[in-house]
């Protein structure tokens, strides 16, 4: 593995981005933060801080703008979902120059879009499994021990040239960064393996206001209809996926965790709803398969967003 730094883009430098700036930055690479001028000039001045148990408390110093203006080996896009288009303009296509673009957005329906607005092999599918959350510009705060990112294999196959970097190598700088990497062979099994726990996770903790030990004693019967309906979808899409080894990761997992998008929502922040709820019952409806639970908590939030 080569040592020489990489240059790293995050497009949405919050809770997700700016702890996967941060560590990098830390770990001697270059990195880019690109978000609205407010957040950029502040983060040019003070640098990312990160207060994690896992981690430590740190600042790292990177570089700020509204735009990317020079090639990169890798651009992170870390937006929300319902951010994502007005976003994009921030790493025009020609300015990216044989970069890999990974996303690590919450859902499905973003690694289409984004392989249509960039060349398609050189978006490599991600996905992460953090808490954390921005608390004001450039400044994170990272709760429990998770910080698992996925990224899959070889990203689409297309008669374009591909990117300078390859995910192999992305994922040894990430693992050296503190990070825990797996490259996964198969996109779509990634993919529906986070949504099997993401989807669940976040429509209940939200709906009910509430962590998911709550979630898991108070409201099981329901959570295990969610994970029923949603693994059959899954597997519809070619994903092994099982109500019950989906269950006991919930068991697993430590009681206080809340979801990015209770988060969103006690903050009355915008609720990514199409993108994880939608979804699912976007894929449902492909295979004709039935999914009312899904689709009454999907209802339910889009008509109280913060729940009840």
């Amino acid at each position: 593995m080569t040592t020489t730094p990489l240059t790293v883009a995050v497009l949405g430098p919050g809770g997700v981005g700016g702890l996967i700036g941060a560590l990098l930055a830390r770990d001697g690479h270059r990195v880019i933060c690109l978000a609205g001028k407010e957040t950029a000039d502040v983060i040019a001045h003070n640098g990312l801080h990160v207060r994690s148990a896992r981690f430590g408390e740190f600042t790292a110093r990177v570089e700020a703008a509204t735009e990317l203006r020079e090639p990169v080996d890798v651009a992170f896009v870390t937006v929300k979902e319902t951010a994502l288009a007005a976003a994009l303009d921030r790493i025009p296509p020609q300015a990216l120059g044989a970069g890999l673009v990974v996303p690590l957005l919450n859902g499905l329906d973003h690694v289409a879009a984004l392989r249509e607005h960039y060349p398609a092999g050189r978006v490599a599918a991600g996905t992460i499994r953090v808490e954390a959350t921005r608390t004001a510009p450039g400044r994170i705060e990272h709760f429990g021990p998770f910080a698992a990112l996925e990224l899959a294999a070889e990203p689409a196959r297309a008669t374009d040239t591909t990117a300078t970097t390859g995910v192999e190598e992305l994922a040894d700088r990430l693992r050296h960064a503190g990070l825990d990497v797996t490259v996964r062979a198969d996109e779509t099994a990634m993919l529906w393996s986070k949504l099997s726990f993401l989807a669940p996770f976040a429509l209940l903790t939200t709906r009910y206001r509430t962590d998911s030990g709550t979630i898991r004693t108070e409201h099981r019967q329901q959570l295990v209809a969610v994970l029923e309906e949603i693994t059959a979808v899954a597997r519809a899409e070619g994903a092994p996926e099982n109500a019950e080894t989906v269950l006991s990761v919930f068991d697993r997992a430590p009681g206080g965790m809340k979801s990015s998008m209770q988060r969103d929502a006690e903050a009355g922040r915008a609720l990514e709803l199409d993108a994880i709820g939608g979804a699912v019952l976007r894929a449902a409806a492909r295979h004709g398969i039935e999914v009312p639970v899904i689709a009454g908590l999907v209802r339910e939030l889009s008509e109280s967003p913060s729940g009840r």
